[in-house]
């Protein structure tokens, strides 16, 4: 799997040629950021799955934007974010529009990496536990969280069609998270 590093704020620079606006961004510059990071992911999907890592330092719509255009995504490719380097600044317009487009990302900041946005509390419970024990599949999940097999299985596949979990074979990887195997 393809991991990259996108900055916002250096794609901003480069799509506006200049450091003067690197703060300031209008729906147009806003489009077309997310343009270039759309380039930039088409040409990082070599094995068809790309976990981009994204330092923060933009607008709101941008987030909803890239996260409407990937969850549910049809193609065979699969395209997960991790939020970096999200502010109190941004967390407020950015929590805002998580809610009213019902949706959700991975944010890491520091040591702590968390599923925030609009979520019920099956997926959060679920996220939390497969990003706990690494690697999950439906029995892992549904053992941890004292639910029932079928609800894990139903929860696990709500999460990866939202992109907050990888679906590896038969098992689960929550973004974010590591893999163990063993």
């Amino acid at each position: 799997m393809m991991q990259q590093h996108i900055d916002i704020s250096s794609v901003l620079r480069k799509t506006l040629a200049c450091d003067l606006y690197s703060n300031l961004v209008t729906r147009k510059t806003g489009a077309a950021v997310r343009g270039q990071i759309e380039l930039l992911l088409r040409e990082a999907r070599g094995d068809g799955r790309a976990l981009t890592v994204i330092d923060f330092s933009c607008a709101d719509e941008v987030v909803a934007k890239l996260l409407l255009r990937y969850a549910d995504d049809e193609e065979s490719s699969e395209v997960y974010f991790l939020f970096r380097g999200v502010t109190d600044d941004h967390w407020d317009a950015i929590e805002s529009v998580l809610e009213r487009h019902e949706l959700a990302l991975v944010l890491e900041s520091g040591d702590d990496v968390r599923v925030v946005g609009a979520l019920s509390d099956g997926e959060r419970r679920a996220w939390e536990a497969t990003y706990r024990l690494g690697d999950a599949d439906a029995h892992d999940v549904a053992a941890e969280t004292g639910t029932d097999h079928e609800i894990a299985r139903n929860l696990l596949e709500a999460l990866w069609r939202r992109r907050l979990v990888m679906r590896v074979n038969e098992r689960y990887v929550a973004v974010g998270g590591t893999r163990h195997d063993g």
